[in-house]
């Protein structure tokens, strides 16, 4: 019998604190499922940082006029509906203040997250 399916609302999950301003993380208990799901608010202040097991995709929702992204110090802009695809190991950080939706594969795990 397949797995019952699962309705999040990313809105109303309590906010918490990352390295690019606050994550509202879905699907982190559900352990047939092999990703995390976050609504993520970057701040001006977010840290560049990087994982060496997870895959991200950023899809920027919404965005500020010259947001973009910086991928290993290069900086690359964006507007809503840009996905960006983030192997382990790239140095990373929103630029600007924008709203993104992260696919995070395998599960997003704090020990996982690194900064120079």
């Amino acid at each position: 019998m397949p797995q019952p399916a699962e309705i999040a609302q990313l809105d109303a999950i309590p906010a918490v604190p990352c390295p690019c301003g606050l994550a509202r993380r879905a699907f982190t208990d559900r352990g047939d499922y092999p990703a995390t799901v976050h609504l993520t608010q970057i701040t001006r202040d977010a840290a560049v940082h990087y994982h060496r097991q997870q895959t991200e995709v950023y899809v920027v929702l919404e965005c500020q006029p010259g947001a973009a992204i910086e991928l290993n110090g290069e900086l690359h802009p964006v507007r809503p509906l840009t996905a960006i695809l983030i192997p382990p190991g790239v140095r990373h950080r929103g630029v600007g203040e924008m709203t993104v939706l992260i696919h995070c594969t395998p599960k997003f795990d704090p020990q996982d997250e690194f900064f120079d």
